[in-house]
C-alpha cells in the first residue's frame, strides 16, 4: 500500500493550494480518505475526510470554510483544497485511508483510527 501526497509549497498569506495524495495497492473505493496536518511542535491535527460516496466531514476549527476534500475514484487519488491560506496553516499536511464503514463524525478525528498514511507534504505560508 502506498499513498502519495503532493502539491505543498512555500506561498503568501491569502494564497490557495491544492493537494493530491495517489493511492496504489489497495481497493480505492473501499476506503475513507483524510487529510491531517502537523505543524512545528504540534500534534498532528484532523482536517477533514471523505467517504467512498464523497460523504464529507470536517470539524469545527478555524479551517472550516477555508479547506475543502474531494476524491477522484476512477484516479485513485484524493484532493484537499486549501484556500485563503494564514500563517497558522504552516504544516506538514498528511492523506490516509481507513476501510470504509458507517462511523460517527467525530470518529474519523483519530489518528489511531487510520491504517495507511501517506509521507506527508510540507505547506508554509508567510505573512
Amino acid at each position: 500500500v502506498q499513498l502519495q501526497a503532493f502539491g505543498g509549497g512555500s506561498v503568501e498569506t491569502g494564497d490557495s493550494l491544492r493537494l493530491s495524495c495517489l493511492v496504489s495497492g489497495l481497493t480505492f473505493g473501499n476506503f475513507d480518505m483524510a487529510w491531517f496536518r502537523q505543524g512545528p511542535e504540534k500534534e498532528r491535527e484532523f482536517v477533514g475526510a471523505i467517504t467512498p460516496t464523497g460523504g464529507r466531514i470536517y470539524k469545527t476549527t478555524a479551517m472550516q470554510g477555508r479547506f475543502f476534500t474531494s476524491r477522484d475514484n476512477a484516479k485513485n487519488t484524493v484532493y484537499l483544497q486549501l484556500t485563503k491560506l494564514k500563517p497558522e496553516d504552516t504544516a506538514v499536511y498528511y492523506c490516509a485511508a481507513t476501510i470504509a464503514m458507517h462511523r460517527g463524525g467525530y470518529e474519523y478525528y483519530s489518528p489511531t483510527l487510520y491504517s495507511n498514511w501517506g509521507q506527508g507534504t510540507l505547506v508554509t505560508v508567510s505573512s
